[in-house]
């Protein structure tokens, strides 16, 4: 059972690194306003009551903007490990269990978030007086 949800979990991962990828890529984007052009050129589109004119310009507003905010947000992130990785490797008695953290299964990232749980009780026992 325990193998059945671990490759599962593999599998998600996956499937959520390589969707985040596509999604956040320069041609996807462009793909996608051909697309939304394509649509509105679509006769279908013009015999439409105005409602359903603006819920589709509503619809292809919000489809584009979710290319745009996974691009930025991909950018920033990786932007955002690089400076931490950098922080993390430049720390002598820093851990480097922790470098390219974004790169570890979700298992991998629980397991050291329980050892720095650990090390954070520990110290609290050291420093608190009895």
């Amino acid at each position: 059972m325990r193998n059945i949800y671990r490759n599962t979990e593999r599998g998600f991962e996956i499937i959520t690194s390589v969707a985040t990828t596509v999604l956040g890529n320069s041609i996807t984007f462009i793909i996608a306003v051909c697309t939304v052009i394509f649509w509105f050129s679509n006769n279908q589109f013009y015999v439409q009551d105005i409602h359903s004119i603006i819920g589709d310009v509503i619809l292809s507003i919000t489809f584009l903007s979710m290319f745009i905010i996974q691009r930025s947000f991909g950018h920033f992130s990786s932007s955002l490990h690089l400076k931490v990785n950098e922080l993390v490797a430049s720390h002598e008695p820093a851990r480097n269990a922790v470098l390219n953290a974004e790169e570890k299964t979700e298992a991998e990232i629980t397991e050291l978030a329980k050892d720095y749980v650990e090390l954070i009780e520990e110290i609290k026992q050291q420093e608190s007086p009895l």
